[in-house]
């Protein structure tokens, strides 16, 4: 009896006390976990937010032609023709429209000037959720046979998703690209992801092809903007490339 009375008296308070702060800890986890989760959710919808879909878009005055050759757009007539390598979600070439894409836009215009643009998705990861280079490639050769692409070119770089942040969604290209302009068959091409496959297949190429690429700080790679004359790369600031433009 005595051993019973001590057994209870030892086993009783031990399971009170192992079980009660388990159960704290579980249900203080659990609701640490939702407020996490509602937090994660609303960071993710203030970014969404925070894209200028609805914004007005400003016109690009484009008088040259677009095409679409095996998954690359081409862009005027003109004698001199150079490839351009571009990723949706690259900050250095939303620089390099800034800087360039008026003159490029003049010489195009002028007929002096062809230009092809390979969209890749070298940044495919870089996006929250990943896949924002393969959508805005995708829509910008859609917006390429459907006559908006000067325009939504422009816009989607301008108004650039942040690195690591959320892209624009399907429905939110859709927006863009009739708001540049954009009829035919645009909206069923961003949705059906038509040219997905061309985007990762330009990337593919344009990765392992030698002649395009760079050596940086050691190592050699591929990047973006890549600019070539001829099929092989050229330097931005060269005179190359200067001349090509204009």
């Amino acid at each position: 009896m005595a051993k019973q009375r001590a057994r209870g008296r030892g086993s009783a308070p031990t399971v009170g006390r192992s079980r009660t702060p388990t159960i704290i800890a579980v249900v203080t986890l659990l609701v640490l976990v939702g407020v996490i989760a509602v937090a994660v959710v609303s960071a993710q919808a203030n970014k969404n937010a925070s894209l200028p879909v609805n914004q007005p878009v400003t016109p690009v005055n484009a008088t040259y032609r677009t095409t679409v050759q095996n998954g690359v757009i081409v862009a005027g007539t003109g004698g001199t023709t150079i490839d351009v390598y571009e990723d949706a979600l690259c900050p250095a070439c939303k620089q390099f429209e800034s800087v360039y894409g008026q003159q490029i836009t003049d010489a195009l215009n002028s007929g002096r000037l062809t230009v092809r643009y390979h969209m890749v998705n070298l940044l495919e990861q870089s996006s929250n959720p990943p896949g924002y280079s393969t959508l805005g490639g995708n829509a910008l050769i859609c917006a390429a046979q459907n006559g908006a692409f000067p325009t939504l070119h422009k816009t989607l770089y301008d108004r650039q998703p942040s690195e690591g942040g959320a892209g624009y969604t399907v429905d939110d290209l859709v927006t863009l690209g009739k708001n540049s302009g954009a009829g035919g068959d645009y909206e069923s091409c961003v949705r059906n992801g038509t040219y997905s496959a061309a985007v990762a297949a330009n990337y593919q190429q344009a990765s392992t092809d030698p002649a395009l690429q760079q050596t940086s700080g050691g190592s050699t790679g591929f990047g973006t903007p890549t600019i070539a004359i001829n099929g092989q790369r050229v330097d931005i600031n060269s005179s190359q490339f200067t001349a090509a433009i204009g």
